[in-house]
Protein backbone atom coordinates (compact mmCIF):
# COMPACT_ATOMS: atom_id res chain seq x y z
CA UNK A 1 0.00 0.00 0.00
CA UNK A 2 3.68 2.37 -0.11
CA UNK A 3 5.10 3.37 -3.57
CA UNK A 4 6.72 6.19 -4.10
CA UNK A 5 5.48 6.40 -7.77
CA UNK A 6 3.85 9.62 -8.94
CA UNK A 7 2.62 9.02 -11.90
CA UNK A 8 -1.29 10.71 -12.14
CA UNK A 9 -3.04 6.90 -12.49
CA UNK A 10 -1.92 5.62 -9.39
CA UNK A 11 -3.45 5.98 -6.13
CA UNK A 12 -2.87 8.39 -3.48
CA UNK A 13 -0.36 5.93 -1.63
CA UNK A 14 -0.13 6.14 2.31
CA UNK A 15 2.27 7.21 3.97
CA UNK A 16 4.48 5.81 7.02
CA UNK A 17 2.63 7.75 9.78
CA UNK A 18 -0.53 6.75 7.72
CA UNK A 19 0.10 2.89 7.51
CA UNK A 20 0.88 2.43 11.25
CA UNK A 21 -2.51 3.76 11.89
CA UNK A 22 -3.96 1.62 9.29
CA UNK A 23 -2.50 -1.29 10.27
CA UNK A 24 -3.46 -0.89 14.08
CA UNK A 25 -6.55 -0.16 13.11
CA UNK A 26 -7.25 -3.12 11.20
CA UNK A 27 -5.51 -4.99 14.02
CA UNK A 28 -8.14 -3.67 15.99
CA UNK A 29 -11.03 -4.17 14.44
CA UNK A 30 -9.92 -7.75 13.78
CA UNK A 31 -9.48 -8.72 17.23
CA UNK A 32 -11.43 -6.50 19.62
CA UNK A 33 -14.59 -8.08 18.40
CA UNK A 34 -13.06 -11.63 18.64
CA UNK A 35 -12.20 -10.86 22.36
CA UNK A 36 -15.24 -9.68 23.30
CA UNK A 37 -16.89 -12.51 22.05
CA UNK A 38 -14.99 -14.79 23.86
CA UNK A 39 -15.77 -13.31 27.19
CA UNK A 40 -19.64 -12.91 26.29
CA UNK A 41 -19.42 -16.48 25.04
CA UNK A 42 -17.36 -17.62 28.60
CA UNK A 43 -19.30 -15.76 30.40
CA UNK A 44 -22.91 -15.41 29.51
CA UNK A 45 -23.33 -18.22 27.08
CA UNK A 46 -24.01 -15.69 24.00
CA UNK A 47 -21.44 -15.14 20.70
CA UNK A 48 -21.69 -10.87 20.28
CA UNK A 49 -24.21 -11.04 17.65
CA UNK A 50 -26.67 -12.79 19.81
CA UNK A 51 -25.49 -10.23 22.47
CA UNK A 52 -26.32 -7.27 19.68
CA UNK A 53 -30.03 -8.99 19.06
CA UNK A 54 -30.95 -9.12 22.38
CA UNK A 55 -29.70 -5.26 23.30
CA UNK A 56 -31.49 -3.90 19.66
CA UNK A 57 -34.53 -5.40 21.08
CA UNK A 58 -34.00 -4.35 24.27
CA UNK A 59 -34.25 -0.61 22.54
CA UNK A 60 -37.14 -1.29 20.30
CA UNK A 61 -40.43 -0.07 21.01
CA UNK A 62 -42.44 -2.85 22.77
CA UNK A 63 -39.05 -4.52 22.08
CA UNK A 64 -39.95 -5.72 19.07
CA UNK A 65 -38.46 -5.07 15.25
CA UNK A 66 -39.60 -6.63 12.06
CA UNK A 67 -36.52 -9.40 11.08
CA UNK A 68 -35.14 -7.46 8.36
CA UNK A 69 -34.68 -4.62 10.44
CA UNK A 70 -32.92 -6.54 12.69
CA UNK A 71 -30.44 -7.25 10.50
CA UNK A 72 -29.99 -4.09 9.06
CA UNK A 73 -29.29 -2.92 13.24
CA UNK A 74 -27.46 -5.68 14.21
CA UNK A 75 -25.29 -5.37 10.31
CA UNK A 76 -26.03 -9.01 9.70
CA UNK A 77 -27.24 -10.98 6.51
CA UNK A 78 -31.07 -12.10 6.92
CA UNK A 79 -29.58 -15.47 6.76
CA UNK A 80 -27.82 -15.32 9.30
CA UNK A 81 -30.13 -13.40 11.52
CA UNK A 82 -32.56 -16.03 10.77
CA UNK A 83 -30.19 -18.90 11.60
CA UNK A 84 -29.46 -16.80 14.94
CA UNK A 85 -32.98 -16.04 15.53
CA UNK A 86 -34.08 -19.92 15.29
CA UNK A 87 -31.40 -21.04 17.88
CA UNK A 88 -32.68 -18.07 20.28
CA UNK A 89 -36.48 -18.97 20.14
CA UNK A 90 -35.10 -22.46 21.06
CA UNK A 91 -33.60 -20.95 23.90
CA UNK A 92 -36.70 -18.56 24.46
CA UNK A 93 -34.70 -15.70 24.33
CA UNK A 94 -37.24 -14.18 21.78
CA UNK A 95 -40.01 -15.36 20.14
CA UNK A 96 -40.59 -14.97 16.62
CA UNK A 97 -44.38 -13.78 15.01
CA UNK A 98 -46.16 -12.07 12.49
CA UNK A 99 -48.44 -9.16 12.71
CA UNK A 100 -51.99 -8.75 11.71
CA UNK A 101 -51.38 -6.39 9.99
CA UNK A 102 -48.79 -7.15 8.16
CA UNK A 103 -48.81 -11.09 7.62
CA UNK A 104 -45.93 -11.13 4.91
CA UNK A 105 -43.26 -9.69 7.66
CA UNK A 106 -42.32 -12.09 10.51
CA UNK A 107 -41.54 -9.75 13.83
CA UNK A 108 -38.85 -10.61 16.67
CA UNK A 109 -39.68 -9.60 20.43
CA UNK A 110 -37.22 -9.88 23.36
CA UNK A 111 -38.67 -12.20 26.04
CA UNK A 112 -38.59 -11.89 29.67
CA UNK A 113 -36.08 -14.75 29.69
CA UNK A 114 -33.86 -12.61 26.84
CA UNK A 115 -34.59 -9.71 29.00
CA UNK A 116 -32.84 -12.03 32.03
CA UNK A 117 -29.81 -12.90 29.92
CA UNK A 118 -29.31 -9.47 28.63
CA UNK A 119 -29.12 -7.93 31.85
CA UNK A 120 -27.17 -11.08 33.46
CA UNK A 121 -24.63 -10.33 30.07
CA UNK A 122 -23.88 -6.58 30.84
CA UNK A 123 -21.94 -5.95 33.74
CA UNK A 124 -19.26 -8.57 32.33
CA UNK A 125 -19.40 -7.36 28.59
CA UNK A 126 -19.28 -3.19 30.31
CA UNK A 127 -16.34 -4.59 32.27
CA UNK A 128 -14.61 -6.26 29.16
CA UNK A 129 -15.35 -2.76 26.93
CA UNK A 130 -13.58 -1.12 29.94
CA UNK A 131 -10.37 -2.98 30.17
CA UNK A 132 -9.60 -3.68 26.81
CA UNK A 133 -10.90 -0.01 25.61
CA UNK A 134 -11.43 2.84 28.14
CA UNK A 135 -8.58 1.54 30.35
CA UNK A 136 -6.24 1.96 27.69
CA UNK A 137 -6.75 5.75 27.02
CA UNK A 138 -6.31 8.61 28.82
CA UNK A 139 -9.81 10.47 29.52
CA UNK A 140 -8.44 13.22 27.47
CA UNK A 141 -8.22 11.36 24.22
CA UNK A 142 -11.34 9.67 24.85
CA UNK A 143 -13.69 12.04 22.52
CA UNK A 144 -11.17 12.38 20.34
CA UNK A 145 -11.77 8.57 19.67
CA UNK A 146 -15.15 8.86 19.86
CA UNK A 147 -15.26 11.91 16.89
CA UNK A 148 -12.50 9.56 14.97
CA UNK A 149 -14.23 6.76 14.80
CA UNK A 150 -18.19 8.63 14.00
CA UNK A 151 -16.02 10.07 10.94
CA UNK A 152 -15.20 6.68 9.72
CA UNK A 153 -18.53 5.04 10.28
CA UNK A 154 -19.94 8.44 8.66
CA UNK A 155 -17.33 7.63 5.39
CA UNK A 156 -18.41 3.97 5.05
CA UNK A 157 -22.30 4.26 5.77
CA UNK A 158 -21.97 7.55 3.04
CA UNK A 159 -19.99 5.98 0.61
CA UNK A 160 -21.60 1.79 0.58
CA UNK A 161 -24.57 0.26 0.71
CA UNK A 162 -23.25 -0.35 4.25
CA UNK A 163 -26.54 -0.21 6.75
CA UNK A 164 -27.13 3.03 8.88
CA UNK A 165 -25.99 2.39 12.33
CA UNK A 166 -26.70 5.60 13.63
CA UNK A 167 -30.20 4.40 14.65
CA UNK A 168 -29.42 3.18 17.94
CA UNK A 169 -29.47 5.03 21.14
CA UNK A 170 -26.39 5.84 22.80
CA UNK A 171 -27.07 3.75 26.10
CA UNK A 172 -28.09 0.58 24.67
CA UNK A 173 -29.36 -1.00 28.29
CA UNK A 174 -30.19 1.70 31.00
CA UNK A 175 -27.83 1.46 33.81
CA UNK A 176 -30.53 1.78 36.40
CA UNK A 177 -32.73 -1.80 34.51
CA UNK A 178 -29.31 -3.73 35.39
Amino acid sequence: MCADNDEEDQPRWLNSQEMRAWRSLIGMAMKLPAALDSQLQRDAGLTHFEFAVLVTLSEAPEQTLRMSELATLTNGSQSRLSHVARRMERNRLIERHTNSSDKRSTFATLTEQGWSKLKAAVPGHVEAVRHLVFDQIPDEKIEALAQVAQAILDAVESDSSAPKLSNLRKNPVDNEDC
